[in-house]
């Protein structure tokens, strides 16, 4: 998939609670959000969970939110509601690191 130039690449990770079976591999969950650094719009995501089918169902929840603050807490709202897995409050705190990221990187 090609990207423009206004996109850029963040990552953000958070420990996984203890024993679920992503765990036992990863450890921590990786979410990584490709961010048109100009809109805030999120482009695309990956997750890091063994099941292809959570992380496709995540990435329909996130794809399109804007990363900006206002926009960012729905998408936290939605995640809360809709996505019931173990992983969770992991997502939802590597999310927010992104988060912090993107406001350190958007100007600059």
């Amino acid at each position: 998939m090609n990207y423009s130039k206004e996109t850029i690449y963040i990552s953000g990770i958070s420990k996984l609670p203890t024993g679920m079976p992503s765990e036992n591999v990863y450890k921590s969950v990786d979410v990584a959000l490709i961010i048109n650094k100009k809109t805030g719009i999120i482009e695309n995501t990956s997750i890091t969970l063994l099941t292809d089918v959570a992380s496709d169902f995540l990435r329909s929840l996130i794809v399109g939110f804007n990363i900006r603050e206002t926009d960012i807490e729905v998408l936290f709202d939605e995640i809360r509601e809709r996505y019931h897995g173990s992983a969770q409050k992991a997502i939802i705190v590597a999310i927010k690191k992104i988060a912090e990221k993107y406001e350190l990187l958007k100007d600059s």
